[in-house]
């Protein structure tokens, strides 16, 4: 007999209790890793509903502030918490807690749900709050009847949706409270550079694209007033940026394709 073995064949030392055991630590470790990711995933979703939320700009209509292939955060305090601030629109409640409408300025830029289509994610920039009359003649912005203070800055060759080189003409736009931001117009006799008049309801803002004549925003029927409770946050930080010249896999073009001046800008 093996010297090295028991009566019943088994290793001396390791009966069948000790073999259960290692059995046991082997599936503890497998539990430990599943109960790691799942607190994990916890912690994520609790920072992305409460505090920021990453967001891509997938279009121009906010340039030159923003622009496509910039990633940013958003700040999701800021206005307080409605059902939007949830995953999907779960929130279990109608509304908006610890948070009031007067937290919001002109001249934020915010991420809203688009009333006319909640499972859509806008971003835009406050022009317009709540009893506000707003209006666009010949290309420039009123609010309650004053002409908003606009200075020329020279021109801009942008690409535009289509891929062609476009001639804007870029502005530094001051609003109520003196707050600037820049603004960028092909021209002033646009389909969108008359309005009537905008009388911005209660609980309600107004809200339009940086790129003025390549927005879709309250201007159009599409969009309209932003209600206080689609609103999931404010810009804040821009995080990562890329000009979309180099694919994922393109490792070796990254540097080239990354904006990196971009990084950590503050959202003006």
């Amino acid at each position: 007999m093996d010297p090295d073995k028991s009566a019943n064949g088994l290793p001396k030392g390791r009966g069948p209790k000790d073999a259960g055991d290692a059995a046991r630590s082997k599936g503890g470790g497998f539990g430990e890793t599943i109960r790691t990711v799942i607190y994990a995933v916890l912690i994520a979703g609790v920072l992305r509903t409460f505090l920021f939320e990453p967001f891509s700009i997938p279009s121009g209509s906010m340039k030159p502030t923003l622009l496509v292939g910039d990633y940013l955060f958003v700040s999701k305090w800021s206005y307080g918490y409605s059902r939007y601030s949830f995953p999907f629109g779960l929130g279990f409640f109608n509304g908006r807690i610890f948070g009031d409408e007067t937290e919001v300025e002109r001249g934020d830029v915010v991420v809203f749900r688009k009333p006319t289509d909640t499972d859509t994610d806008f971003i835009k920039r406050i022009v317009g709050l709540p009893g506000d009359r707003v209006q666009v003649i010949e290309g420039r912005l009123y609010l309650n009847q004053e002409m908003v203070e606009r200075e020329r800055l020279g021109e801009r060759e942008v690409m535009s949706a289509f891929g062609r080189p476009t001639m804007l003409t870029e502005y530094r736009e001051t609003l109520p409270g003196g707050r600037q931001h820049l603004i960028y117009e092909e021209s002033d006799r646009s389909s969108t550079d008359n309005t009537r008049q905008f009388v911005v309801p209660e609980g309600h803002f107004f809200a339009m694209g940086d790129n003025r004549d390549n927005s879709t925003d309250s201007r159009f029927r599409d969009v309209g007033f932003i209600p206080f409770e689609n609103l999931i946050g404010r810009a804040e930080i821009i995080f990562f940026s890329h000009n979309g010249s180099a694919s994922w896999w393109e490792v070796w073009r990254w540097p080239f394709a990354i904006r990196f001046s971009r990084i950590f800008d503050e959202i003006q």
